[in-house]
């Protein structure tokens, strides 16, 4: 069966979607997974600690009251939600919450386990495993505890079953599943119409070709377009324009058609071989050839490229909503975070020619937070602000006291394409674009301002825009000022980059 060129760039794009969605896919799962698991393994290293002490009072006591000990991990254990283990630096099991004493003896030695291992030797250890006592899959995690008067070493150990957190994970995998789906639905879609519209004037051109062959030359080819195809369009209906039906015009009709089968196989070489050569070449085994596959595949690394950078951006942005990430709460010296970020932006504003400008009293007090995120912050308005500002534009930063409020305010202007006064409460949001075409050309995921919002008001901050006249955008961060730090005051530094 001989597919047509429609029907084979159909499923070449579809194959290139495929592989696409795939690693994207792949990395979208294992990066759930991950984050799932830390969560988990954050939360009983939690109760674990919790566990070991309230447990630390006995463990102090010789000899070991092994019923108290033996109750105290069962309230433990109901109250944290887990089982709760005690063992003696020998391996023997001293308590737990799941068994009875007279199950607790026949138990073997726990020496050897990994995570009991790990505990006795570097003070924590963890493990995933099926348990042989319970026969659930536990996540296991242990830690050394080490009686402040006897110095008699114990290991206090929480087991969590995983069937909630294997569920969960897989109720995120599904929704993940379900999205990439409908990607693929819509791949399928926009693949058809895709090859049906690259093809459509070939098909035409075709059948005018197998009418001229066959004598008819009433039908012509609608030439929409002058590029290769439009103007092998065009030369065909001239042809057909001069043939005449005599025997003459027969005669010379043979001749022509010989000519232009000749001129049809060159003005298509070019064409085909850039619709069709690629996707027979993947369908017949180039994609076993790494050069080759390499080249064929360049729009599947490129938009592999863009899925990880949002993943990244997203699952930064997830990280900061859930509260994995803390905020450091230092003192932090404005000046610092512009001289920082002005280092890696420089270079961008010169090859614009733009000037950067900075006022910032030497005497404005600091703010509390994490000077690293901070930067993070800064480098995203500023970067934002060289890309949408024009050729020799101006970009200023500048300070000022908040009114009313222990705070300093951080501006960051511009005189570049501004934003729509209906579009500014909006610029924070996920994946929202006030000029989507141009946001994408230049490299932008969405979620920069989205970052900068969360990191912000994690400061305890705010962060705005508004309109600058008489063109342009001011983005204005507001954050609290740390207690005064001693100094001697100096007039305003401005500087101009």
């Amino acid at each position: 069966m001989t597919l047509s060129i429609r029907w084979k760039v159909t499923l070449g794009t579809l194959l290139a979607v495929m592989l696409g969605l795939a690693v994207a896919g792949g990395l979208a799962f294992r990066s759930i997974e991950q984050l799932e698991l830390a969560r988990a393994e954050e939360a009983l290293a939690s109760r674990t600690g919790l566990a070991a002490l309230a447990l630390r009072p006995l463990l102090d006591r010789p000899p070991l009251p092994s019923d108290r000990l033996q109750a105290q991990a069962r309230e433990i254990g109901l109250q944290a939600n887990a089982r709760v283990t005690v063992i003696a630096e020998d391996g023997r099991v001293l308590a737990d919450s799941a068994l009875s004493e007279e199950a607790i003896a026949t138990l073997d030695n726990h020496r050897t386990r990994p995570e009991v291992a790990n505990a006795l030797a570097a003070g924590r250890g963890t493990d995933i495993r099926r348990s042989d006592t319970t026969g659930q899959r536990l996540f296991y995690l242990s830690l050394r505890v080490t009686a402040p008067d006897t110095r008699a070493v114990h290991v206090v150990r929480l087991a969590m079953p995983l069937t909630t957190l294997e569920s969960r994970i897989r109720d995120l995998q599904q929704a993940l599943g379900i999205a990439f789906g409908v990607a693929f639905a819509v791949s399928v879609l926009l693949s058809f119409f895709i090859a049906r519209g690259l093809t459509r004037p070939l098909s035409d051109i075709a059948a005018v070709a197998r009418q001229l062959a066959g004598g008819s030359f009433e039908r012509r080819i609608p030439a929409a377009s002058n590029d290769e195809v439009g103007v092998l369009a065009t030369t065909l209906n001239q042809m057909a324009d001069q043939l005449d039906h005599d025997i003459t015009a027969l005669r010379k009709l043979e001749t022509v058609r010989k000519d232009f089968v000749a001129n049809v196989s060159h003005e298509l070489r070019t064409p085909l071989t850039s619709i069709k050569g690629y996707v027979e070449a993947l369908l017949e085994g180039a994609k076993d050839h790494p050069e080759e596959a390499t080249r064929f595949l360049h729009i599947i690394l490129k938009q592999s490229d863009r899925l990880n950078l949002i993943l990244e951006d997203l699952l930064q942005l997830s990280q900061i909503e859930s509260g994995r990430v803390q905020f450091r709460q230092d003192p932090v010296d404005l000046r610092g975070v512009v001289d920082r970020t002005l280092a890696s932006i420089k270079p961008l504003a010169e090859k614009k020619q733009q000037t950067l400008s900075v006022a910032i009293p030497q005497d404005a007090p600091p703010v509390t937070g994490d000077e690293d995120r901070l930067v993070q912050v800064l480098t995203n308005l500023l970067d934002n602000a060289v890309k949408y500002s024009p050729e020799g534009g101006t970009i200023d930063v500048t300070t000022r006291p908040a009114r009313g409020d222990a705070a300093i305010e951080l501006t960051v202007a511009d005189n570049g394409i501004g934003i729509p006064e209906a579009d500014r409460p909006r610029v924070f949001e996920r994946f929202y674009r006030v000029d989507k075409a141009r946001s994408r050309e230049m490299g932008g995921t969405g979620l920069g301002l989205a970052i900068v919002k969360h990191i912000v008001e994690g400061h305890g901050g705010q962060v705005w825009v508004e309109g600058n006249e008489p063109t342009g955008s001011r983005f204005i961060i507001r954050l609290p000022i740390a207690k005064p730090v001693p100094g001697t005051p100096h007039p305003t530094r401005d500087t101009t980059a």
